[in-house]
Parts: C-alpha cells; sequence; structure tokens
C-alpha cells in the first residue's frame, strides 16, 4: 500500500512536471516572438522616424523617381476599421446564436446548428477568401454600380462570417458553465425565461464572452489569405466602398520580392510588431476590463439584484 502510495505520488509529481514544461515552452515562444519582432522591426523605426511611420499616409517603398515613403496609416486604420466592422456585426450574431444554442434551441436542430459551426470552422481561409472574390465581390460591384467590386465593406463580410464559429463555440461553453442554480433561482423569483438568459446567464458568463471576443478579434485583425482577394489590396486611406489593404495583407504581399536586409524588409518587420502590439493592448484592455468589473460588482451577482435592476 505504502509502496502504491509513494508511486501515485511520483506519478503526480512527474505529471505536474510534464504540466510546467509545457507552460515554459509555450511562454518561452511568446518571448522569442515578441524579442524577434522588437529586433527586426525597431531599427526601420529609427531610421523612418516614428511619426512618419506611424502617420504617413504614403506608402511607396520602391519608389525610384522619388524618395521611397514608409507611411502605414493606411494600413492601421483599414485594419481598425475592418476589425470593428467585423465585431460590431459578428459579437451580436454570434452570441444570440450560442444563447439560442445554450438555453433555447430543440436537441435536434441544435445538432444541425452545430454542425454548421464546425464545418465554418473548419473551412480554410483560402476558400472564404475564393467564394468572396467569386460571389461577394461582384455583387457589390453589380449593387453600387463600382468599377471593383473588391472593396473594405466585401472584407469585413468575409472576416464576420469568419470569426462566427469562435464566437459562437467559446461563448456556448461559458454560458453552458453557468450553474442551473442560479437560473432556477432566477425563475424562482418571477423571472421569465428571456429574462433570465439575458439579465442573469449572460452577465454570469460574461469573462467567457469576452474571451470569444478577444478570439474572433483575433482571428479578424490577424487574417491574411482571404482578405487579400476580396480587399483590393491597395495602399489607400479607407473607405467603406474603395479598395484596401490591411497590415497583414501588406505584409504577405510583399515580403516575398522584398529584398533581404532592406529597409523595405525591416519596414514589413515593423508593420509585424505594430500588428503584435495592437492584439496585445486588445488582449490587455478586455482582461483588466472584465476583471475589473468582477472585483467591483462583486456583490451584484446574485440572480435577485440583476431581475430587480430595472
Amino acid at each position: 500500500m505504502k509502496n502504491k502510495t509513494k508511486w501515485q505520488e511520483l506519478t503526480e509529481k512527474g505529471i505536474n512536471a510534464v504540466f510546467m514544461l509545457c507552460g515554459i515552452v509555450a511562454v518561452g515562444f511568446v518571448l522569442c516572438i515578441t524579442v524577434h519582432l522588437v529586433i527586426a522591426g525597431l531599427p526601420a523605426i529609427m531610421k523612418i522616424g516614428l511619426p512618419t511611420f506611424l502617420f504617413g499616409t504614403t506608402w511607396q517603398p520602391t519608389a525610384t523617381t522619388t524618395e521611397p515613403s514608409f507611411g502605414i496609416l493606411p494600413f492601421i486604420l483599414t485594419s481598425s476599421y475592418g476589425t470593428a466592422g467585423a465585431v460590431l456585426i459578428g459579437v451580436p450574431i454570434g452570441l444570440l446564436t450560442a444563447i439560442f444554442l445554450a438555453k433555447a434551441a430543440p436537441p435536434k436542430f441544435a445538432k444541425v446548428i452545430h454542425t454548421a459551426v464546425e464545418l465554418l470552422a473548419g473551412i480554410p481561409s483560402v476558400v472564404y477568401g475564393l467564394v468572396g472574390m467569386i460571389i461577394l465581390v461582384p455583387g457589390i460591384q453589380r449593387a453600387f454600380d463600382l468599377p471593383s467590386g473588391a472593396t473594405l465593406l466585401a472584407a469585413i463580410i468575409v472576416l464576420t462570417i469568419m470569426i462566427l464559429p469562435s464566437i459562437i463555440n467559446v461563448s456556448e461553453t461559458a454560458l453552458r458553465a453557468v450553474p442551473r442554480e442560479y437560473e432556477e433561482a432566477s425563475m424562482a423569483l418571477g423571472a421569465t425565461e428571456m429574462e433570465t438568459f439575458f439579465r442573469v446567464s449572460l452577465p454570469a458568463a460574461k469573462s467567457g464572452i469576452a474571451a470569444a471576443v478577444v478570439l474572433g478579434v483575433g482571428r479578424a485583425i490577424g487574417e491574411a489569405m482571404a482578405i487579400i482577394m476580396v480587399s483590393g489590396n491597395v495602399a489607400n486611406l479607407p473607405g467603406l466602398l474603395t479598395s484596401v489593404r490591411f497590415m497583414t495583407t501588406a505584409i504577405a504581399s510583399e515580403m516575398a520580392y522584398a529584398a533581404a536586409g532592406s529597409l523595405q524588409q525591416q519596414a514589413l518587420f515593423s508593420i509585424g510588431l505594430v500588428l503584435f502590439l495592437f492584439i496585445m493592448m486588445i488582449n490587455v484592455f478586455l482582461n483588466v476590463f472584465v476583471k475589473g468589473r468582477r472585483t467591483a460588482c462583486k456583490p451584484a451577482c446574485s440572480p435577485a439584484y440583476w431581475l430587480f435592476q430595472a
């Protein structure tokens, strides 16, 4: 019996060591990526100048008749507008779908929707781009009588569809994790099912929903292949019906022919650094916001509180 206990202790210690090693490796990867981006991206920013790089409106890295320009403001604004548009459309749709699946959908119908969502999650990015290029882009061109339908609007629609699986799956999991006792207490106090879903279940699951939003934002702001096929890939200041270029598509479209060690290649690494900082700031903001609200509102986490705050 003692030998068995010692063996169990050794097994547990070994498993804990493996888990710790995996965590260290994950953190190590993040640190390596961060250090590499900083080392590769800072030289270009120092040569070009931070204000010129961030707020310049002209990107002509290979100009020969004039001095090369490395302003990435059009890319920053396009990525910001495209991501914001996709999130503003995708989050409500994904969240309402998750509520329906977790709380109201008949089992057979929920199974069909789950299958469709899983299929959306498994479709490669290039297929989204191909379908958008064949169907969506010509449709926008005809609808708005444009020279080209490859616009920011097309990119937003494609990004919205692409982020839906992440938002739906994570939000549904968070909603299903809400203790059933909360909902039973709410209905015992006289609330309807809809009131319970929106005034008890949603506030209780907001941390998981925030994680879903973070995943959706990360997917939208980091997408390149599908976007390069439907956005036009032109370095313009963003307009809903103009051809644009995202930060990711700028890197993907020019990195292959940028000369090794050139200022153009270094500037592309700098764009990657800016993109990395954007995603990091979004993560930090949402985590601090959600945790801060949870800490500040601990007395307000009961079903009775949410029901009687009319």
